[in-house]
């Protein structure tokens, strides 16, 4: 069965990125296997186990809310009909960036307050339901199988349910397994090439807790976020969800995590430089303890490196590239493979893995310079730090500054951190000169006029915003 022309493909791994590979190959492969070692459930009630993170924040970027209506068209409308908010991501939460409260602006990016199970519970029925895909739960790969010559992938080995392994034939083979993927270590068994590995060791712990929302008692603001500041590191957030729920996550880099008692949580918020956060949870109705989380480092295999890898054996996700979560870019970077692969499937059926694997590596190289750059200006992260690095740093401080009183640079800053522009947007004449309009605290230099309003309307450039859009009214 295996013919060469990418009929059959197994996707391991029913995670985000595993479940939007599935939903681009059957447009192409007349049969598509997801197998994964949870029970998968049916219902966004509780994270599944394989998904660590999955009681805790997540954040879908602008981008990634636009790639994933152009996979799975009509989403958001469904989960603003489940009762995910939606709004704008500038002008409906407050945002802290370098210590800077961002000035308000109607960004024209989407923000949809969903928590991770509802989405991939909705993400995994559209794509369940797609003729040709077949989701397997409780279903392990354990194994490849490949040709005498080890140039071509024939099938993948899984186990279900504990019992005897079995072999599913396929043309192609597809890794969404996450951070824990096993093929650098199958490879290397087999004789080949494992791709070379880059940590940023972040040491970074979260806190969760969940609450039942206070109508008005965020002022009609659907989140907050308070990103860690160097040299210091604690940060939190806080969204509002379906079910009337507030979700909020304490963060702490390099060791220095939230606790998990009731107690020093709420110390913990009282600790953060600014105190929003603080004041919501006061008088709030807890409906749980707070639960952890620890991330020790962000890590990129470089598998657009290696040259000698099978046919048939591609990999995204997490165990691709898997970020410091605290940045939001996971599920975005998941759905922007997706359509990589999409790409790559018009060209060549299956695609060939170095060609797949560069494509995808182009995705991933902003975000995880983003992520880097970020991680990077705190002094107890080890990495390389050059010139460039410094410079881009101070300037960056210098725009956070100024996006307090300017809501265009404001704009600009976050369609990059969303993913929608990419880095070199920041550094474009028009916006190093506002930014230095401003002076180095942020405020306009003498005899240069203001920036304009701490509130304004940015002209849109992404998905319509929660007025234009079928979706409850803002919640808080």
């Amino acid at each position: 069965m295996t013919t060469g022309t990418g009929d059959r493909a197994v996707v391991a791994g029913a995670s985000m990125a595993g479940l939007l590979a599935a939903r681009v190959l059957a447009e192409r492969c007349t049969r598509v296997t997801v197998v994964d070692r949870d029970a998968l459930a049916e219902g966004p009630e509780r994270p599944r186990r394989g998904v660590p993170q999955g009681g805790h924040l997540h954040a879908l970027l602008g981008r990634g809310q636009q790639a994933l209506e152009e996979l799975l068209p009509g989403l958001t409308r469904e989960l603003t009909g489940r009762g995910a908010p939606l709004g704008d991501q500038l002008g409906d939460t407050r945002m802290y960036f370098g210590g800077h409260r961002m000035a308000r602006a109607r960004s024209g990016l989407s923000l949809l307050c969903a928590s991770r199970p509802l989405l991939e519970d909705a993400v995994r029925a559209r794509v369940a339901a797609t003729p040709g895909v077949d989701v397997v739960p409780r279903c392990a790969l354990v194994g490849l199988e490949i040709s005498a010559d080890r140039r071509r992938v024939t099938g993948a080995r899984v186990r279900r349910d504990g019992r005897d392994e079995e072999v599913i034939t396929a043309d192609l083979v597809v890794d969404a397994t996450g951070r824990g993927s096993r093929i650098p270590t199958w490879l290397a068994a087999l004789g080949l090439p494992a791709p070379a590995e880059e940590r940023i060791r972040i040491g970074l712990g979260y806190a969760t807790r969940v609450y039942r929302a206070r109508p008005g008692a965020l002022g009609g603001d659907l989140g907050i976020m308070c990103a860690p500041v160097p040299p210091h590191g604690r940060g939190g957030a806080l969204a509002v969800l379906e079910g009337d729920r507030w979700m909020v996550t304490l963060i702490g880099v390099l060791g220095d995590h939230p606790p998990t008692d009731p107690a020093g949580f709420l110390d913990f918020a009282r600790s953060l430089p600014h105190p929003d956060v603080r004041d919501a949870l006061t008088s709030a109705e807890p409906l749980g303890d707070p639960a952890p989380f620890r991330f020790p480092a962000g890590v990129r295999r470089r598998y657009e490196r290696v040259r000698e890898l099978p046919e048939g054996l591609l990999v995204l996700g997490d165990a691709f590239c898997s970020f410091n979560p605290v940045y939001g870019q996971g599920m975005t970077v998941a759905a922007l493979e997706a359509l990589a692969l999409r790409d790559q499937l018009r060209r060549r059926r299956p695609p060939q893995p170095l060609a797949f694997h560069r494509h995808v590596a182009r995705v991933v190289d902003a975000p995880w310079e983003l992520a880097v750059g970020g991680d990077l200006a705190f002094p107890g992260v080890e990495g390389r730090r050059t010139a460039k690095t410094r410079v881009l740093g101070a300037y960056v401080d210098r725009l956070h500054a100024a996006a307090e009183t300017d809501a265009a640079l404001a704009t600009a800053f976050l369609r990059v951190a969303a993913l929608v522009d990419p880095p070199t947007a920041l550094v474009g004449p028009g916006t190093v000169l506002r930014v230095l309009r401003h002076g180095r605290h942020g405020r306009p230099s003498p005899g240069e006029g203001g920036a304009g309003p701490t509130t304004t309307t940015v002209p849109p450039a992404g998905p319509p915003s929660r007025e234009d859009a079928p979706a409850p009214g803002r919640r808080g």
